[in-house]
């Protein structure tokens, strides 16, 4: 029996590859990966959905690596999608060479992002995986070169397809053959697509510092100021982020959080010098119930210790102004 492992994503053309493939008969093991910037809990529903076994893998370590400095850039934030997909298919192929099976596939659409699916892309992509021949792209199948299973008969290229451009009008046609209804927004759950969230993570890789795991995942809450250039500030925009925040702080830390009044959690992490402490406690007072007009009292937690400082609203614009 022909055997091939699929990446699966959740979105609808990884969907609709593994349905290509598996109409011939095929035996898919999918693979998904995982790191702070998207998860599998997509492509885990769409694996159940469609029948196959569905492998897990944590990328973080090597992602992290490429992602400071990918070989062939970013996208319009920081999304580096071509070394992306280069690490993927390493990692998938190492699934297809331990397991033994026969090739890789992917939903991937010629033309679909143009920077990234275009065919030199998809040929750089494939070259550097170190799979050059042996990935198929069950949607574009019919306009790309001829892959090594289909060569072998191992795959019927022509029970595949060859969806071009932009337009999801054929994945739609396909979506309604198979019966497909639920599925992730095209690059949906990638957080590196996300300007907001973009501009932070560059402003965290500017740092000296080695980048912490709990580095990226404070990049997902509140608002994010940077109070000097070794100093930044965390802001609870509501309820949730400040029950987030507390569960993240370290003995490190400067917490802060204006006394009698509500208002949110103000983080400092790895702590700060005295300046920017009472910075951040004006800050803190500005997006809390206190008068601004009036001096009030802000609790500040470091480890085990805490202290009370007395502060005065900051000017409205200054949050803007240090904003990132």
């Amino acid at each position: 029996m022909t055997t091939a492992v699929g990446l699966i994503s959740g979105g609808l053309d990884s969907i609709l590859a593994a349905r290509l493939i598996l109409e011939q008969g095929i035996k898919i093991q999918g693979v998904s990966f995982i790191t702070p910037f998207f998860n599998s809990k997509g492509a885990e529903r769409a694996a159940q959905a469609v029948g196959i076994p569905l492998q897990v893998l944590d990328i973080t370590e090597p992602h992290l690596a490429m992602l400071r400095k990918p070989k062939h850039g970013y996208g319009n934030n920081m999304n580096p999608c071509i070394d992306c997909h280069i690490l993927m298919l390493k990692e998938a192929g190492r699934v297809m060479e331990e397991g033994g099976y026969d090739f890789l596939f992917t939903g991937e659409v010629l033309g679909q992002r143009p920077m990234s699916q275009n065919k030199a892309s998809l040929r750089v992509v494939e070259r550097e995986s170190g799979y050059e021949g042996l990935v198929l792209r069950p949607l574009s199948a019919q306009l790309l070169p001829e892959t090594m299973p289909e060569h072998a008969g191992k795959v019927d290229r022509e029970q595949l397809v060859g969806i071009k451009g932009r337009s999801r009008k054929e994945q739609m046609e396909l979506a309604k053959r198979y019966h497909i209804t639920e599925y992730l927004s095209p690059a949906g759950g990638c957080l590196l697509t996300d300007p907001i969230f973009s501009r932070r993570l560059g402003d965290l890789f500017r740092r000296p510092e080695p980048v912490q795991i709990r580095d990226i995942e404070l990049l997902k809450i509140g608002r994010h100021l940077r109070l000097s250039p070794a100093v930044k500030l965390i802001v609870g925009r509501h309820a949730q982020d400040n029950e987030r925040i507390s569960t993240m702080v370290i003995p490190k830390d400067d917490l802060l959080k204006v006394e009698k009044y509500p208002g949110p959690l103000c983080l400092i992490p790895y702590g700060g010098a005295s300046e920017d402490i009472a910075q951040a406690a004006s800050i803190c007072l500005r997006y809390s119930d206190a008068p601004s007009d009036e001096e009030v009292t802000v609790l500040r937690r470091r480890g085990g210790e805490e202290c009370r400082i007395k502060a005065r609203s900051c000017p409205v614009s200054l949050p803007s102004e240090l904003m990132i």
